[in-house]
């Protein structure tokens, strides 16, 4: 007659669980008057099992886990310690590295074939659910799961059990165990049950003299005190399991397994499973609503309450799932965990596209419609296999977005522009105006803010040009970043903005706040779009005018899109010296002709010679960012503006990036040069005393360090420096 496996587990560490399991082993083996095996599946508390059973194996499991031939009695002799009172023994490593490293799939073969050689297996399996104790409850027949009368292990032990329940393990297969009973204790069994929501199986009285003295002698309880309480309860414990015939019971139990080996189906079969699945999603969805007002829930920015929410919710997913029939389409504890993740993702969260935004990887989400989702990834963009199920669905992730932030999205303004909690760029359109359904493009903000190191790594820039970047920012140039969509210009001057000193007062002005500067002095500023009304609505020009009333020591606006470019000039003209702005264009001439325009939106009247004026009076240098067809990012130009020339504004490269062809995969092959020009504030600088390494200006690798040393302070002259041939023309 087979045998059985029975997993003992308990909610948290110090509820007896590991003594439990070695004794219920030898009561066992007393009761049935055979050999059983005990065997140690807790990777955290390596190697308690050889202590309190005092069996020492000649080898452990992750060496039983490494065993390719087939067990039997004979070969399993070879890694199994046997104690007197017929109760085998495999150790767990004593080093937590070695046990790690155990193969839970090659233990399954053993976990099958244990129950053909012993009548009772009894499983230590911990605390936790890691792949090894799951291949553990797998196999087994029964759990006990160990409690004892304190509210912390109480509460750990409901975790514990509604997380079995939603591995698809049946009620009726775990058991409470209460251990460490005291008479008159306000925690009594009854007590305890009601709150676990399952009635006790077996209570063991506290005794801790038989447990001390056990352990002391490393001899389990029932081989040193047998008539013991603690010895005692475990063996009526035992006792119960037999004459009720509570194994062959459980034994026809429908278990859990794994379904990744299972077999293919057919594109048909796939199709229909595929619609029951989004069926029974809905369906459970639907019913949560119904019996969970999430709007009712407090602070949901507090994150101990998200917490709370979360597992209130599983478990009432999971209670709703159980009254479902889902034969065929749950197969599996993976399925159970997967259906359970998308709903909690679709109730509480961006629904299919969690699963995106939690991949780091990932740097652009697009979806044109609810079965299409793309994603940006390493520079190419890719279609996704997840899709919403409806376009009910994806307008419930778009109010969820724009709700917390103020924003609103209807028929009447069918487009929004909105972010994150992380910061995330979000932009959303919606029908009538979107034919296929609603469409979202979400910008991914980095988790970590991308410093010029990063970017010097990522080949967007030399380190030249870095030091070159921060010498301008602290010499109070009014910079304009210039690129087109998806170019890296946000990224660019929130590295510029990391240059500014932390004693100056910084002001930033956005659409949607997503500048992360590491200053404490930091204003930030964000525009509101106008109410229901039509009223109420706050412009970027507006704010940038408010910020002249701010004392501030550096603007910096997120982009110039509008009127707001001739406020934003008038500032960096008026003692506001070290503004930063970004502009959409393509490159650094086509940037001043964007400006122009962008000033003309304001309606003041200016003509076109006046426009330009003020652009190369008010702007110092302009930053070209691009994306290259490999999906590269680089810093094209970095120029210096010279002032008017006739009617047209005096541009000069200062560093430039010069392809040269495409490699074989792809990749964009080039260099940055410097075109050694000196930029015409260096040489303010010098006379204020500051010492710029020239070197910084061409292409050769001499000590820039020394280069200030060897030339007289007082005179800079153009024959010091190679580059410096290329000045003169332009200085006349």
């Amino acid at each position: 007659m087979a045998g059985h496996i029975i997993s003992v587990i308990g909610g948290k560490g110090g509820v007896g669980k590991s003594m439990f399991a070695c004794n219920l082993a030898f009561a066992f083996a007393a009761e049935k008057r055979a050999k059983c095996l005990l065997l140690d599946f807790d990777q955290r508390a390596c190697g308690d099992q050889t202590i309190i059973s005092g069996i020492k194996s000649p080898k452990n499991l992750k060496d039983l886990s490494e065993f390719s031939g087939s067990i039997d009695p004979k070969t399993l002799q070879m890694f199994m310690g046997m104690h007197k009172l017929q109760v085998g023994h495999v150790n767990m490593p004593p080093d937590p590295v070695a046990a790690s490293q155990i193969k839970e799939e090659a233990l399954g073969k053993v976990l099958k074939a244990v129950p053909n050689l012993f009548p009772v297996t009894v499983i230590d399996v911990g605390s936790e659910l890691t792949d090894l104790a799951l291949k553990a409850l797998e196999a087994s027949t029964l759990i006990f799961l160990i409690v004892s009368p304190d509210v912390l292990a109480i509460n750990q032990s409901k975790r514990l059990y509604s997380d079995l329940i939603t591995q698809l393990f049946p009620k009726d297969m775990i058991q409470i165990v209460v251990n460490q009973t005291v008479k008159g204790h306000p925690m009594t069994p009854e007590i305890i049950g009601k709150q676990m929501g399952k009635p006790v199986f077996h209570a063991i009285a506290k005794d801790d003299q038989s447990c001390v003295m056990a352990l002391s002698k490393s001899q389990p309880v029932m081989a040193v005190a047998q008539n013991s309480a603690f010895a005692t309860g475990v063996l009526e414990c035992a006792r119960k399991v037999i004459q009720k015939n509570i194994l062959a019971m459980l034994e026809k139990l429908a278990k859990p397994k794994d379904t990744s080996a299972s077999k293919a189906a057919s594109p048909a079969q796939e199709a229909k499973v595929k619609n029951s699945w989004n069926d029974l999603k809905v369906r459970i969805h639907r019913a949560l609503v119904e019996e969970m007002d999430f709007n009712k829930d407090e602070d949901k920015n507090d994150p101990h309450a998200k917490i709370i929410l979360k597992e209130k919710t599983k478990k009432k997913v999971v209670e709703l799932l159980n009254k479902e029939e889902t034969a065929g389409i749950l197969t599996g504890r993976d399925d159970m965990n997967r259906i359970v993740k998308e709903i909690l993702d679709e109730a509480l969260g961006l629904g299919p596209l969690e699963e995106l935004l939690s991949d780091r990887t990932v740097s652009e989400i697009m979806v044109i419609a609810p079965d299409k989702i793309y994603y940006e990834k390493s520079g190419k963009v890719r279609l996704s296999d997840v899709t919403f199920t409806s376009d009910r669905q994806a307008l419930n992730v778009i109010e969820r977005i724009v709700a917390p932030i103020g924003r609103r999205i209807d028929e009447k303004t069918p487009y929004v522009d909105a972010r994150l909690a992380d910061g995330s760029r979000v932009h959303a359109i919606i029908p009538p105006c979107a034919l296929e359904g609603c469409t979202i493009t979400i910008r991914k903000f980095p988790e970590e803010t991308l410093t010029y190191k990063d970017l010097i790594k990522f080949g967007s820039m030399t380190e030249g040009m870095a030091d070159f970047l921060r010498i301008s920012v602290e010499a109070h140039r009014n910079i304009v970043v210039s690129g087109g969509t998806g170019s890296g210009k946000t990224t660019l001057i929130n590295m510029l903005g990391a240059f500014i000193p932390s004693n100056e007062r910084i002001i930033t002005v956005e659409d949607s706040a997503e500048l992360s500067l590491p200053q404490d002095h930091v204003v930030r500023l964000e525009t509101r779009p106008p109410s229901l009304e039509g009223d109420g609505e706050i412009s970027i020009r507006l704010l940038v005018k408010q910020t002249l009333r701010m004392r501030p020591d550096r603007i910096v606006v997120g982009e110039c899109r509008g009127g707001e470019t001739l406020d934003m000039l008038q500032a960096m003209n008026t003692g506001h010296d070290g503004s930063l702005t970004t502009v959409h264009s393509n490159s650094p001439r086509d940037c001043m002709g964007r400006l122009e325009t962008l000033v003309q939106y304001a309606g003041a009247g200016l003509n076109q010679r006046s426009i330009r004026e003020m652009i190369a009076s008010a702007v110092h240098m302009v930053v070209q960012q691009s994306r290259l067809d490999d999906g590269s990012r680089k810093v094209m130009n970095i120029t210096e503006l010279g002032g008017m020339q006739g009617d047209v504004i005096t541009l000069q490269d200062i560093f430039l990036f010069k392809q040269e062809g495409i490699g074989r995969d792809g990749k964009i092959i080039g260099k940055f040069q410097a075109s050694g020009f000196i930029p015409k504030f260096i040489e303010v600088l010098e006379k204020k005393g500051y010492k710029i390494p020239r070197g910084l200006f061409n292409n050769e690798a001499p000590p820039a360090a020394a280069a200030p040393e060897k030339k007289p302070a007082a005179a800079p002259t153009p024959a010091a420096n190679p580059g410096a041939a290329k000045v003169p023309p332009k200085k006349k």
